[in-house]
């Protein structure tokens, strides 16, 4: 599981950049990158997505 908890958080720290600068510079970077909703983009926010929730069990995770 250590592998998918690595990806999980890098996936984290791509979303909450992302997150960032649509807050701080109005740029979606996923968008600029592969398009406006494309299908690649729709499975980044996804992915992102569903890190987010395996990070909820990190926090609890006391290996």
């Amino acid at each position: 599981m250590k592998i998918i908890d690595t990806i999980a958080l890098i996936l984290i720290i791509i979303g909450a950049i992302n997150w960032g600068l649509i807050g701080f510079f109005n740029f979606n970077l996923v968008s600029a990158i592969f398009g406006e909703m494309s299908i690649v983009s729709r499975v980044i926010y996804a992915l992102v997505g569903i890190s987010g929730l395996w990070g909820i069990k990190l926090i609890f995770d006391r290996d």
